[in-house]
C-alpha cells in the first residue's frame, strides 16, 4: 500500500524472519561467531537463548545459508511430536529415504547414515527451534541421538536454539546428563538505543529507501515502547508507515509513533520484562 508513495521496492519492516534484512549488531555479530564456531568445533552441544522476537530464527536461518555445501543440517521447529513423528521427521529432513515404525529401526539406519557421513567428511547438525517446550523425555531422547559417536568424534553435533526459559529447564536436576555437555551458550539481548536507530535505518535501506523517512526522536520513541525487540519494532514501524501513508505524512515523527502506541495498545517499558 505504502510502498510508492515512499519510494521502496518492498516492505522493511515485515515480523517474519528474513535473513535479507538481518542487521548485525553486536550481540548479532557474537551469537553468529557463537555459532559459526560451534559448527567448527564440531563438540556436542551449543545453546542459543533469547527473548520472544530477539532474532534468534533470523540468525538460524542465515547461518544455514551461509553454510558449506558440504554439510548436513537439519532443523525441527516442534520438537515435542510424538516420539515416532519426531524421528521421521528426523528421516525426512536427514533425506533417510524412509518411514519407521519403530525407535530402534531408526536408530539403527540413523547410526548407519552418521558413519558414512563422517568416512564422506560431511559433518551433520540436527538444530531444535523452540527448545524451551522440551521436557524430560524428549530431552533423554535427543540424549541418545548424540551418544552415537566414535571413540574421538562426534556423530552429530546439536543446537538448542529457545527462549531464555530453555536455559532454566537444562539446569533442572533431571537434565544433567545433557547440560553438562553443552559447551558453549550465547543469550541474545534486545538491542539498545542507539542499535534500535541503525535497525531501522538498516531495514528501509534494505527495502529500496533513497531517504530518511524516521526522524531520530521517532527512533529513541519506538525504542522506548518496544524495549529494543527487533519483532516489535517491526510491527511498530509498519504501522507508522501506514499512518504516515493514509495521513499523507512524508516523515515519521515521535506523533506518528506514539499513535501506533495507542493504536496497538502497547505500554511503555513492559515487553521483556
Amino acid at each position: 500500500m505504502y510502498l510508492d508513495y515512499y519510494e521502496l521496492i518492498k516492505f522493511p519492516f515485515r515480523t517474519n524472519p528474513d535473513p535479507a534484512f538481518l542487521w548485525f549488531g553486536e550481540k548479532h555479530k557474537e551469537a553468529l561467531s557463537l555459532l559459526q564456531y560451534g559448527m567448527m568445533k564440531r563438540d556436542g552441544f551449543l545453546l542459543l537463548t533469547g527473548e520472544v522476537g530477539t532474532g534468534k530464527t533470523s540468525l538460524i536461518r542465515y547461518l544455514l545459508k551461509s553454510t558449506d555445501a558440504s554439510t548436513i543440517i537439519a532443523t525441527i521447529y516442534d520438537p515435542m511430536l510424538p516420539v515416532l513423528d519426531f524421528y521421521n521427521y528426523l528421516s525426512e529432513e536427514f533425506k533417510l529415504g524412509k518411514a519407521f515404525s519403530s525407535k530402534a529401526e531408526f536408530l539403527i539406519q540413523f547410526r548407519k547414515f552418521l558413519l558414512k557421513a563422517y568416512l564422506e567428511h560431511q559433518p551433520v547438525f540436527l538444530i531444535i527451534d523452540e527448545a524451551q517446550i522440551l521436557n524430560h523425555e524428549r530431552l533423554e531422547e535427543i540424549r541418545l541421538l548424540s551418544n552415537i559417536e566414535l571413540d574421538d568424534q562426534k556423530l552429530i553435533n546439536i543446537f538448542f536454539v529457545g527462549q531464555s526459559e530453555t536455559e532454566k529447564s537444562l539446569m533442572d536436576s533431571r537434565n544433567k546428563a545433557i547440560s553438562q555437555r553443552i559447551s558453549m551458550s550465547y543469550h541474545l539481548q534486545p538491542l539498545n538505543g542507539n542499535e534500535t536507530i541503525h535497525y531501522i535505518a538498516h531495514r528501509l535501506k534494505v527495502a529500496g529507501a533513497k531517504r530518511g523517512i524516521f526522524t531520530v526522536d521517532a527512533c529513541k520513541k519506538v525504542f522506548d515502547i518496544s524495549d529494543g525487540i527487533p519483532r516489535l519494532i517491526n510491527s511498530i514501524c509498519d504501522c507508522a508507515l501506514l499512518s504516515g501513508y493514509v495521513k499523507s505524512h512524508k516523515i515519521i515523527d515521535t506523533r506518528s509513533i506514539k499513535e501506533c502506541q495507542l493504536e496497538m495498545r502497547i505500554p511503555i517499558g513492559t515487553i521483556s520484562k
